[in-house]
């Protein structure tokens, strides 16, 4: 099912989309990477506040490329999720809610996801550029120092996602599989 979404992503909205809807988000996500993760999840540990409001926040795992003259941001495709797994749960844990990047998560985030009603959107890895075009705003606001891992909030509009793991668990990767599995015998 096709679904045009207006950010932020709240528990009631993440109960209506399902594993395999193409989604469009319009509205604020913030840019980070393992390192910047790493950095937020050390700070929570210490009872430190983070440099963004994690409440039904969505977070995008890439490390844009600069941007080029009258551009708002460079490529801008997905990196590996697997990296932010060992961060994901305490991130959700604090109210972040929608994860957008490539590839398969562990078990553990999969239960953190059904336990604080997390979606995890993917976005087509080798597509930055075409990606790029929905981001509209972009605004450096933490970790400067980590260079394209820094922390960013990005306004975008009608960015293309899948919904890859939905609240409930349901994992595309896992039932597309299956399903042409079944289709092979």
């Amino acid at each position: 099912m096709e679904k045009h979404i207006q950010l932020p992503l709240t528990a009631e909205l993440a109960e209506t989309l399902h594993a395999g809807d193409t989604v469009y988000l319009t509205g604020t996500i913030y840019t980070s990477r393992d390192a910047g993760h790493k950095r937020m999840c050390e700070a929570l540990a210490k009872g430190e506040e983070i440099p963004m409001d994690p409440k039904d926040a969505t977070i995008y795992y890439v490390g844009p490329t600069p941007a080029m003259p009258g551009k708002v941001i460079g490529s801008a495709g997905p990196t590996t999720s697997g990296r932010m797994d060992a961060y994901a749960p305490t991130m959700m844990s604090v109210g972040a809610r929608g994860m957008i990047g490539k590839g398969a998560r562990l078990p553990e985030v999969v239960e953190a996801m059904k336990q604080y009603k997390g979606v995890y959107f993917g976005a087509i890895g080798g597509a930055g550029a075409l990606i790029a075009k929905s981001i509209k705003k972009a605004e450096l606001i933490a970790y400067e120092d980590l260079g394209a891992e820094a922390l960013r909030k990005l306004y975008v509009e009608e960015m293309p996602l899948v919904v890859i793991i939905d609240c409930e668990g349901n994992n595309l990767y896992e039932e597309g599989r299956a399903d042409y599995l079944s289709k092979q015998k």
